[in-house]
């Protein structure tokens, strides 16, 4: 659900709506505010674009489903917000009374900061759960404008794995400094001396079923950033809720376990008193911290994914492109090709998609679950890209299927909106096989790694003119490194290896792209 109505005020004034962060991509839990487009006391109506997100795959911008005006902003740029927050509240109609919110957010301010915010979050009254006009609880999601709507789980989290003895991690640590926090988290030994400027003895933090700790969203993921384990927090809110004081509190007692690292080998170490959290810059600003979170997260998360679950095997050829160079000059020229990016990747894609039509068994996919290899019958061509916000990997739908005129036309326009950041989720998924041009850069090739669910990705390299022996000569020719890496679980040796040559062999003779057709 992204939207609620609040009850009318004492006045008869109009209810005011209020609009939900939607999941803009399947499963996606969060998203950050890059921008506002309006502020409180402007006119929306419904369509209407009222902000950008980004997402872990992609901005993107959210409309309205609703006119009226804008009575506030929850959360100001920047501020990362779960699936299913209230994000902006609308005056569906503002001429007819006086409007105001349900019983307990009447005094409500929107937070200016991300700390206010955070607080905003813990202190303030849970979501009111939207009703539809019969007064029947909402079932399963929603229609919205954009995304998947917000369902009942998709905000819950799996708690993370934790093995018996293994301490928590805590940024910055190592060596003597690690065994005290261990011991002070209960990973390790007893401890045998009370900590310093620890809270007064308390009841231990209460468990939800399954044994995790009492605790809101906000102060878990402040938990999460500042390393601190919430089964080792005493908790002093109601119900044995940890706060935010809590964390904070054992994240000073773990910062003054690092400042006393050097005395650990002590038997009877002890923390300093608490103080206030380090800063995110180190001393004399030799480091900057930059928070992992958006595009630069996911690709994290999926290039170690891939990397540690398929087997990488990558080869090389070097192949004479000099015809296809000439091929390209003369598509320039050609009416059917005007308006149209045409480049060497576009010769390389095509390239691509015959040696996979001459090599099907190649364009498959690995289902762990199921144990099974799913053969795909069609091409989605991704086109890794560098963007302001990270790589993304965007691909064209159905690809094999495309005239030359097509799939030009199709990569110019993957290319603009990725570089403009609008590309979209949807754009993203589903991919088979993907290129990366590390040529542009002047590198001339690489090992790349695949794209998670992908069964190879292929190299090109930038294209140099090198002495060659043509025709029994040696002459310039323009020369290019190709490097193909495949999933060693789908594709042997023999088949990555045919279809490597088969790309190189149509980019040597360009007329192969009729005669292999």
């Amino acid at each position: 659900m992204t939207e609620t109505t609040l009850p009318r005020n004492s006045s008869g004034g109009t209810p005011i709506r209020e609009f939900r962060m939607p999941d803009v991509g399947e499963g996606l839990t969060e998203a950050e505010i890059l921008k506002w487009y309006v502020q409180p006391g402007d006119t929306v109506t419904d369509g209407q674009v009222v902000c950008e997100v980004e997402t872990a795959k992609a901005a993107v911008e959210l409309p309205i489903p609703f006119d009226g005006t804008v009575h506030d902003l929850r959360f100001p740029e920047g501020t990362t917000v779960d699936v299913g927050t209230v994000i902006i509240s609308v005056d569906t109609a503002p001429g007819g009374g006086s409007a105001a919110p349900a019983a307990g957010d009447a005094a409500f301010e929107p937070p200016k900061t991300e700390e206010a915010t955070r607080e905003a979050a813990e202190t303030g009254p849970a979501p009111t759960p939207a009703r539809s006009e019969g007064g029947d609880e909402p079932q399963g999601r929603q229609p919205v404008l954009v995304g998947y709507g917000v369902s009942a789980s998709s905000t819950k989290r799996r708690p993370r794995k934790q093995q018996p003895g293994q301490a928590a991690s805590v940024p910055g640590q190592n060596g003597a400094a690690a065994a005290l926090q261990a011991e002070m988290n209960g990973h390790a030994g007893a401890v045998t001396a009370p900590q310093q400027g620890a809270r007064p003895a308390g009841p231990s933090a209460s468990a939800a079923p399954g044994g995790r700790p009492l605790a809101k969203p906000p102060v878990r993921k402040l938990a999460k950033d500042l390393g601190v384990d919430l089964a080792t927090v005493t908790p002093t809110g109601p119900d044995g809720i940890v706060t935010r004081d809590d964390v904070h509190a054992a994240a000073a007692s773990a910062m003054a376990v690092r400042d006393v690292a050097p005395a650990a080998q002590a038997p009877a170490a002890q923390a300093a008193p608490a103080e206030a959290p380090a800063p995110a810059v180190a001393a004399g600003e030799r480091e900057t911290r930059v928070p992992v979170k958006g595009v630069r997260k996911a690709t994290a998360q999926a290039m170690v994914a891939s990397a540690f679950t398929a087997p990488h095997v990558t080869e090389f050829v070097t192949v004479d492109v000099t015809r296809t160079m000439k091929l390209v000059q003369e598509l320039k020229q050609d009416p059917d090709m005007a308006g149209l990016r045409v480049n060497p990747l576009l010769m390389v894609a095509k390239a691509f998609l015959v040696a996979i039509r001459r090599n099907p068994e190649v364009n498959a996919a690995w289902d762990e679950a199921n144990q099974e290899i799913v053969q795909k019958h069609y091409v989605n061509l991704g086109i890794a890209a560098a963007t302001p916000r990270g790589l993304i990997v965007p691909n064209v739908k159905d690809a094999h299927a495309k005239t030359l005129p097509e799939l030009a036309s199709s990569l110019g326009e993957l290319v603009s909106t990725a570089r403009e950041g609008k590309t979209s989720p949807a754009a993203m998924q589903g991919g088979t096989v993907t290129i990366t041009n590390v040529g542009v850069f002047g590198v001339d090739t690489g090992t790349p790694i695949l794209n998670p669910g992908e069964s190879a990705i292929l190299a090109f390299g930038a294209v140099k003119l090198q002495p060659w022996v043509h025709k029994g000569k040696v002459k310039p020719r323009q020369v290019t490194t190709l490097a193909l890496s495949f999933d060693h679980r789908l594709v042997d040796g023999e088949l990555g290896s045919k279809v490597l040559a088969d790309i190189a062999g149509v980019l040597e003779h360009p007329k192969r792209l009729m005669t292999w057709t």
